[in-house]
C-alpha cells in the first residue's frame, strides 16, 4: 500500500477552476488528482510537488511536470511565471512554517487565481473524546497522523489566508461520521450548556473531519446564476444545464443552482443575477406574470433552448412567451440562433461540449464489434437504411452485435440474433452502453428541423473512442470523413462503410482515437467556461439597455401597463 491516498479528493477536484491554464498541486502524491482533472481540461498544465520519491516517480508518468523538492527550503523549479490555482491537499499541517509557504506561493497566482486547501479539523469531536478518555495518541495516518506538525482551527485558517493577501470565498466541511458526531454532542449537552456553548453551533464545528477552503487572489462580486431544468431525458438536461452550471461553479466567483418550481422569495437578491429558463413553456398572461416577477427581483432573464421551435407542436400556440419576453437566449448551433433571433435579438451560441473524457474500454474483444444506436424521436431516420443494416448483419454474423436503446421498432426490424435492447434509460446508463460499443450509427435526414440540431451524438461517441458512422446533415461539419469518422450519403455507402469496419477493426480504432483527440483539443466544456461567465457578466452590465429594449419590444411586460389592465377588469 502506498503511503499516500492514490485517489482524487472529490471535494477538491470539483473546486479546481475548470478553465485553469496552470495548476500547481503541492503534495501531489502519485498524481491521481491531476489525472482526473486532465480528463476535464486536457489543455491545462498540471504541475506537482512531492517529497516522497516513490510517489514522485508515479506522478512523473501522469502529470506535465513533477518536482521532488522541499517547499520550505527550495525555490519552485518550474518555468511558469504565474499559476491559476494552487492546491494544498492535506499538506500544510505537515510543514514547519505553513504560513510562510502560503504567503510566498500566493504571489505566484494570476490576478484571478485561487487557492484550495484541505486540512484536518482540530475541533473534530474525536479529539475531545480521546482527550476526555485519556487515550489521545499519534497514529500512522489520518487525523492523528504522527507527521502532523501544525493544527488549525477555522479562525486560524481564515487569518492565515488574509495575511497571505488572499480573499476567503467559502469553506466546505467533509463529514464522514455524522451519527457518531451527533451522539457525542448529545452526550456533551449538559457540559456545553454549563459552559454557555450552543449545542448546534458546537456540532457544526465538531462534525467535519476536514475542511476545504477556497480563496481568491482578488475578491470579485459573486455572480448568481439560477436555472430551471426539465426532467432529465436523453442527456439534454445534463449537457445543457447541469454540466455547464457545475463547470461555472468551479470559478470561486460564481454561485449557480437549479430550482424545481419557482419560489421567488428564495432567490438571491444581491449582486449580479441571471435567471435561465430551460426549454420553458410560458403561455399567455401567466407566462408574462412569471417574467414580471423576475424583473421585479432585478434578474436578467435568459431562455435556454436547443431545438427548432417551429416544429414543436406545443409551441405553435399564438400566445407563447418563451423567446420574445427574454432579455437574451442561449442555444447550441448557429443555424438555430438565426431562427431564435426572430423573437429576441440577443442570442448567444454555446456549442455542446464534453465535460469529461472517460477511460476507453472498447475494441477489447478481437473479431467482434458492437454497433450502437440510441436516441429520442429518431423513428423516421433509420428505415431507409434498414436493408443495408440487415445485409451486413447477415454477412458478419456473430462478428457484429447491435445494441439498441429506446427504439423498439429498429430492434424488432433487425434480422439477426446478435442484438440487445435497452428501454429509455438515464444518461449515465446510456453513456455506459455507448462506451462499450465500437460503432455509433447516426442517421439524420436533411430537414429544416435537423439542420438546427447539434453534433452532440458525435461528441459523445468520440469521447468514448467510438467510431461515428453518420449521415452528412449536422455531422458533416464535425467529422473529417475517413479521418475522425465515416460519412455515408445513401444506404449503399452505409453498407460499404460498415463492412469495411467489420473487416478491419484496427482502422476503426484509429478513427476513434483521432476523433477523441479532436474532442480533447477543441470540444471540452472547460474551454468555454470563461466565455459563458463573461457573457453573463456582460448581460448584467448591459441590463438597463437590455430591459429598455425588451419593454419596447413587449410593452405588456411594463408593470404599470399590467396594473392598468387589472384596474379596468
Amino acid at each position: 500500500m502506498p503511503s499516500y491516498a492514490d485517489a482524487a479528493n472529490p471535494d477538491i477536484l470539483e473546486r479546481i477552476p475548470l478553465d485553469a491554464r496552470v495548476v500547481l498541486d503541492v503534495g501531489c502524491g502519485g498524481g491521481a488528482l491531476g489525472v482526473e482533472y486532465k480528463r476535464r481540461n486536457p489543455a491545462a498544465r498540471f504541475l506537482g510537488i512531492e517529497c516522497d520519491p516513490d510517489a514522485a516517480r508515479i506522478a512523473e508518468g501522469r502529470l506535465d511536470a513533477v518536482a521532488q523538492v522541499d517547499v520550505e527550503a527550495e525555490p519552485l523549479p518550474f518555468a511558469e511565471a504565474a499559476v491559476d490555482c494552487i492546491i494544498y491537499g492535506d499538506v500544510l499541517e505537515h510543514l514547519r512554517d505553513p504560513w510562510r509557504v502560503l504567503r510566498a506561493q500566493a504571489r505566484l497566482l494570476t490576478p484571478s487565481g485561487s487557492v484550495l486547501i484541505c486540512m484536518p479539523n482540530i475541533e473534530h469531536w474525536s479529539f475531545a473524546e480521546r482527550l476526555l478518555r485519556g487515550t489521545w495518541d499519534y497514529e500512522p495516518q489520518g487525523l492523528f497522523d504522527a507527521t502532523h506538525l501544525r493544527w488549525f482551527t477555522f479562525e486560524m485558517t481564515r487569518r492565515a489566508l488574509l495575511e497571505a493577501g488572499l480573499a476567503p470565498v467559502d469553506v466546505t466541511p467533509r463529514i464522514f461520521d455524522l451519527d457518531r458526531a451527533q451522539e457525542f454532542a448529545r452526550a456533551m449537552r449538559p457540559a456545553l450548556a454549563a459552559l454557555g456553548i450552543d449545542h448546534d453551533s458546537y456540532l457544526a464545528r465538531a462534525a467535519p473531519l476536514q475542511l476545504v477552503w477556497r480563496a481568491r487572489r482578488q475578491p470579485v462580486e459573486t455572480l448568481h446564476i439560477v436555472s430551471t431544468m426539465l426532467e432529465p431525458v436523453g442527456g439534454v438536461s445534463e449537457v445543457r444545464v447541469t454540466a455547464p452550471l457545475q463547470a461555472m461553479m468551479t470559478d470561486p466567483s460564481v454561485d449557480a443552482r437549479v430550482v424545481n418550481g419557482l419560489d421567488i422569495a428564495t432567490l438571491p437578491e444581491q449582486g449580479p443575477r441571471i435567471f435561465i429558463f430551460h426549454r420553458p413553456l410560458l403561455v399567455g398572461e401567466p407566462g408574462l406574470a412569471v417574467v414580471r416577477a423576475l424583473h421585479a427581483k432585478g434578474y436578467v432573464v435568459v431562455c435556454e433552448f436547443d431545438d427548432h421551435p417551429d416544429y414543436i407542436p406545443v409551441l405553435q400556440q399564438p400566445d407563447i412567451q418563451n423567446f420574445r419576453t427574454m432579455h437574451a437566449v442561449q442555444t447550441s448551433t448557429a443555424p438555430l440562433a438565426e431562427v431564435l433571433r426572430r423573437d429576441c435579438p440577443e442570442v448567444m451560441v454555446f456549442p455542446n461540449a464534453v465535460s469529461r473524457l472517460p477511460p476507453v474500454r472498447n475494441f477489447a474483444e478481437p473479431g467482434r464489434l458492437t454497433l450502437f444506436f440510441g436516441g429520442l424521436n429518431r423513428e423516421e431516420e433509420w428505415p431507409a437504411y434498414l436493408p443495408a443494416l440487415n445485409a451486413v448483419a447477415h454477412l458478419a454474423g456473430p462478428r457484429l452485435h447491435f445494441r439498441i436503446v429506446n427504439d423498439r421498432g429498429l430492434f424488432d426490424a433487425l434480422q439477426t440474433p446478435h442484438k440487445s435492447f435497452t428501454p429509455l434509460c438515464d444518461y449515465d446508463t446510456y453513456l455506459d452502453l455507448l462506451g462499450g460499443s465500437e460503432i455509433s450509427f447516426m442517421p439524420l435526414q436533411d430537414t429544416p428541423f435537423n439542420r438546427c440540431k447539434s453534433d452532440l451524438k458525435f461528441l459523445e461517441a468520440a469521447a468514448h473512442r467510438v467510431v461515428a458512422l453518420a449521415s452528412p446533415p449536422v455531422y458533416g461539419a464535425s467529422i473529417a470523413n475517413g479521418q475522425t469518422g465515416l460519412l455515408f450519403q445513401d444506404a449503399q455507402e452505409l453498407q460499404h462503410r460498415l463492412l469495411h469496419l467489420v473487416a478491419d477493426p484496427a482502422a476503426g480504432r484509429a478513427l476513434g482515437d483521432a476523433a477523441r483527440a479532436q474532442v480533447a483539443q477543441h470540444r471540452m466544456l472547460a474551454y468555454q467556461v470563461g466565455r459563458r461567465i463573461a457573457w453573463y457578466r456582460d448581460l448584467w452590465a448591459r441590463r438597463d439597455s437590455l430591459h429598455r429594449d425588451l419593454l419596447a419590444r413587449v410593452p405588456e411586460l411594463e408593470p404599470s401597463r399590467f396594473a392598468a389592465v387589472l384596474a379596468q377588469d
